[in-house]
Formats: C-alpha cells, structure tokens, sequence
C-alpha cells in the first residue's frame, strides 16, 4: 500500500515531465467558435515548500516552434511575425514572482510572462490536484491552472476584418497549464 505524502513532505526540487503534462491556449476565431492549441516543447523547474508555499518557485520556457493547432498551415502562421515571430523570439518564458495560498489546494501564482519579448505580470490561479508515487518510484505532483491574457498586450495584434462585422481573432487568450511534476533527489 502506497501512503500519500503530506504537504510538508512535498518541499523540494521539481522537474516538469513533458510527456505528462500540457501547456495549452484557447482563442476566439472568427467570433463564433474557439481554436485549442499546445506547445509540445517546453522546460520547467519548480522548487515547492511545502511548510512555507510563499516560497515556491518556479520557471518556465516554452518553444514557440513548438506550437501546434492541429492545423499545419495555420500552425506556420501562428510562427510569422503576425504572430509569435518564432525566428526572432523562440522562447516564451515564464518566472514567478509571488505564490499565495488559498486554501490547502488553491494557489494564486504571480510572476512575469515573456512573449514576443514583451514582459508583462500575470496572476494564475492553480489548484493542487495531488500527489503519488508512479511505478518508477518517483514522486509526482499535480496542479492545474489558466489565466486569460490580451495577446494585443504582448505585440500579438495580427487581425482581419469580418465582412459582416468584428475580427477573425479575438485578443483574448487562455492559457492552460495541466502540469505533472517528478521530485529531484
């Protein structure tokens, strides 16, 4: 029988497990259904204190190559400079500044959010979804999380006017984080 770590004992070092974990957006197309998308390629660290959650860490780097709609041709566009200039800015990053508790399992994670080399704050609120130890014997944690961004805000404002009205894409955006994490001995 597997016992559950108490939270105290989950303080310590983390690595995102990329096989296990999504990094995901949601946007408004043609203002009437939504497109969903990933970033398969990505980097992340976490150091969490379990006794002391305002001192967790952690950091992000997204590859924005990696971007991935389900449509090639629009996938290409989405890494143009109309949108993510993939060339010239290959990393969206992600470090945080401040974490805030709100009961034993919701987290309010502030820090800086990097894209298109355009640095602004953001707040994402997280729940702790549990913890257990895999087959492999290590420790893993879950959380998920979204926080909804302008992408005009970060020099992503590529559009096209409707001919009845309004825009292909809505400035607004949802990131996703369904995050799987394996403690570091």
């Amino acid at each position: 029988m597997t016992t559950t770590p108490a939270l105290s004992d989950l303080t310590g070092d983390y690595v995102l497990d990329p096989a296990h974990t999504r990094i995901g957006f949601v946007a408004r197309h043609a203002m009437v259904t939504k497109v969903r998308g990933a970033f398969h390629q990505f980097d992340g660290t976490a150091h969490l204190d379990g006794g002391d959650p305002t001192r967790s860490t952690a950091q992000v780097v997204i590859k924005t190559e990696s971007i991935d709609t389900g449509v090639e041709q629009r996938d290409q566009h989405l890494r143009t400079n109309d949108f993510l200039n993939a060339p010239e800015y290959p990393d969206i990053t992600f470090r945080t500044t401040s974490v805030e508790p709100h009961s034993d399992t919701e987290y309010r994670v502030t820090g800086d959010l990097t894209i298109k080399g355009t640095t602004r704050p953001v707040t994402i609120d997280f729940e702790y979804t549990g913890n257990a130890v895999d087959p492999y014997g290590n420790l893993r944690v879950g959380l998920e999380g979204s926080v909804t961004i302008s992408r005009k805000e970060y020099g992503v404002s590529w559009n096209a006017a409707l001919e009845g009205g309004g825009v292909l894409v809505g400035d607004k955006v949802t990131l996703e984080f369904d995050v799987s994490a394996i403690k570091q001995n």
